[in-house]
């Protein structure tokens, strides 16, 4: 009996101990589930007001800023964009009757950010492979020296590419465009090389004794298991690419050369002696980021697969 009575009584002080516990880690968790709702809706916050503004007639904008809903509902921003509307109903909207030649920039972005992609994904990954495989006198100090360019600013580039390409006689062409993100970057080699070095090297000897070469085994080995780190730098290098501004503003004179981010800025300077086309420039800057979008809704379930894959032994 008295040993009964002494379960029930550390049962009962079990109880009460652990009451606490819960309450503190509900409050725990409900502190943290606050955290992270303000801090997704202070990230997504900026895109919602850039829709927002972008559906809204830029007269007016300044008659109610503070609204959260669309002022004066309207596609015209879009349809200014766009290059549809007449430049009578651009001007009644507060527009400068300007519009963006939407198809020529969008072709001229993606010839520059694919190419300069392929390019420069696939000779890192020939680098990289070379870094981390083979053996030659003085690759560690080569690939020193490659780290210590990630500490040189692009700014400090861009003059002497300048001059190349002018010499060239690249200037307002998609080679000038193109070539100075080509090749091999520091941070693709360094990306690449570290998931190169833990490949394990059985299955190259295997394919040696084959009769395998470098050459066969970097294609037919290397690169189908190298798809998560090659298909998350592609991305990577991608998005970079399209965001690129100041140099296809210092190369891209033109029309025919001139990609979207630098049609936004010549869009935004393009306005009357009041404010910038604010509506008209959010509707431009939406449609300019669709296709990075529709590239993460594609890839990203696979990049993360793929990682979850590569991370499995």
């Amino acid at each position: 009996m008295a040993t009964r009575t002494v379960e029930s009584n550390v049962m009962v002080a079990d109880s009460a101990t652990s009451a606490p516990e819960r309450r503190r880690l509900n409050l725990g968790r409900i502190g943290a589930w606050a955290a992270l709702v303000v801090l997704i809706l202070s990230t997504l916050f900026p895109f919602y007001w850039m829709v927002r503004t972008a559906f809204s007639t830029s007269n007016a904008l300044f008659s109610d800023p503070a609204s959260l809903l669309p002022v004066d509902f309207t596609f015209g921003a879009f349809k200014r964009v766009l290059g549809l509307s007449t430049t009578e109903e651009a001007r009644a909207q507060g527009g400068s009757g300007a519009s963006v030649d939407f198809l020529l920039y969008l072709r001229n972005s993606m010839i520059f950010a694919i190419v300069a992609t392929a390019g420069q994904v696939f000779f890192s990954a020939l680098a990289a492979y070379a870094f981390a495989r083979l053996k030659w006198p003085g690759r560690n100090i080569v690939f020193t020296l490659f780290l210590t360019a990630l500490m040189v600013p692009p700014i400090f580039t861009a003059l002497p590419n300048f001059i190349l390409m002018r010499s060239l006689g690249f200037i307002n062409t998609f080679p000038g465009l193109i070539l100075p993100y080509f090749f091999m970057t520091p941070f693709a080699i360094f990306f690449l090389r570290q998931f190169f070095l833990g490949i394990s090297t059985e299955i190259e000897e295997a394919a040696r004794l084959d009769g395998a070469g470098h050459v066969r085994i970097f294609f037919q080995i290397i690169l189908p298991m190298s798809a998560a780190p090659i298909v998350t730098l592609s991305i990577l290098t991608f998005i970079n690419m399209w965001n690129e501004y100041l140099w296809p503003l210092l190369i891209g004179n033109n029309e025919g050369t001139r990609v979207l981010t630098v049609a936004l800025g010549v869009f935004r300077t393009q306005t009357p002696a009041g404010s910038p086309d604010w509506a008209g420039l959010m509707a431009a800057t939406l449609v300019a980021a669709l296709p990075l979008l529709i590239i993460f809704l594609l890839f990203a379930k696979r990049v993360v697969n793929n990682i979850g894959f590569s991370g499995m032994k």
